[in-house]
């Protein structure tokens, strides 16, 4: 059962209740460098990714942000850190969400300035707590950045933002570490019903980071915990949505885009399966409809796979079966198989 929380609205993506969980992405250009950065934001949106945080850490940031927001098609969050004016002057940029750790941001009365603000906007907050950025006094009670010390700042934060009005809030706790982040998320969500944003951060690179997040975040959402999520990967941010969305796929929480089942190969497999199905997947990475799509490479499972799948390739020697919703096509020779497959899922789009 999913864990219930009040709903916010971040431009036009709902996020807690019984809204669906929605994928984020961070850009990692230069915000400054405009052509870079709406380049990158483009190259999300065209992924998919549903809310797009950029880091905002001085005024010509400011002015990129203003500048960008203007073309973007999807709501944009500006990352704030210790300069309570940057927070400020990006609400007046037309920020869709601001997120900042009061604990690092110089005191309540700078964090009352960004709250009011944000309320005049009727823009959300979202308060993000990291391992790395816990207070000092927390810390030394604690013994460490352990997962109480986690719950604590954030309930802490949290609470200091409502003091001063605020109403539409997002929690974020994070760690490198995956059972601590996990447990960190278990404890708060049982304290609070403010909608939960989850990662793993500094999960690492696209390999080894998939991996943390994939077992982090997916042990939560199975739990019913999360409401909107970001896959903090070391490389190309669009990696971070297409795990982000597997992760959703797996787990049954999302639907969207090409469902690909292949076989891992053995030394049955009479043709260039992996890069049969790397072309496939890399083709069709594009597509939003809901699909599957099987890439199969001998006859142990092959047919079944293939005739259970919208479109599939059953293959054998130097050739493959065409499949399309259980039904035989034709037989194709291996050089053509993966401009037949991809040809047969655009004519069914």
């Amino acid at each position: 059962m999913r864990h219930k929380t009040r709903q916010i609205v971040v431009g036009s993506v709902i996020i807690g209740g019984d809204a669906p969980i929605s994928v984020q992405s961070m850009t990692n250009s230069k915000t400054s460098d405009l052509d870079a950065t709406l380049s990158q934001v483009q190259q999300l949106e065209e992924a998919g990714c549903q809310i797009i945080r950029l880091a905002v850490p001085s005024a010509e940031a400011v002015a990129a942000f203003a500048a960008i927001k203007k073309q973007a098609r999807v709501p944009l969050v500006a990352d704030i850190h210790f300069n309570y004016e940057l927070a400020l002057a990006a609400l007046d940029a037309g920020a869709d969400k601001i997120r900042f750790n009061p604990g690092n941001i110089g005191g309540k009365e700078k964090v009352k300035k960004i709250v009011k603000k944000a309320g005049q906007y009727n823009i959300p907050i979202r308060v993000g707590v990291n391992s790395g950025s816990i207070e000092k006094d927390i810390l030394t009670e604690e013994g460490g950045p352990t997962t109480n010390a986690l719950v604590q700042s954030a309930l802490r934060n949290i609470e200091i933002c409502r003091e001063y009005g605020a109403e539409q809030l997002v929690l974020s706790l994070k760690s490198s570490n995956v059972l601590k982040t996990v447990a960190a998320y278990r404890l708060v969500a049982q304290q609070t019903d403010v909608a939960l944003h989850i990662g793993i951060t500094e999960a690492g690179t696209i390999r080894s980071g998939t991996i943390k997040s994939s077992v982090g975040l997916g042990i939560l959402l199975a739990e019913g915990i999360g409401d909107t999520l970001r896959v903090s990967l070391t490389g190309d941010p669009v990696e971070e949505v297409y795990v982000g969305y597997q992760i959703l796929k797996s787990l049954g929480l999302s639907s969207r885009g090409i469902n690909l089942v292949s076989c891992p190969t053995c030394s049955r497999t009479q043709v260039d399966l992996i890069r049969i199905a790397e072309d496939v997947e890399r083709r069709l990475a594009h597509i939003k409809e809901p699909l599957t799509v099987a890439v199969m490479g001998c006859v142990v499972n092959g047919p079944g796979e293939a005739k259970e799948a919208d479109v599939g390739i059953a293959c054998g020697k130097g050739s493959g079966t065409l499949f399309k919703k259980g039904q035989v096509i034709r037989k194709i020779n291996e050089p053509q198989i993966v401009d037949a497959l991809v040809a047969e899922v655009h004519a069914m789009l």
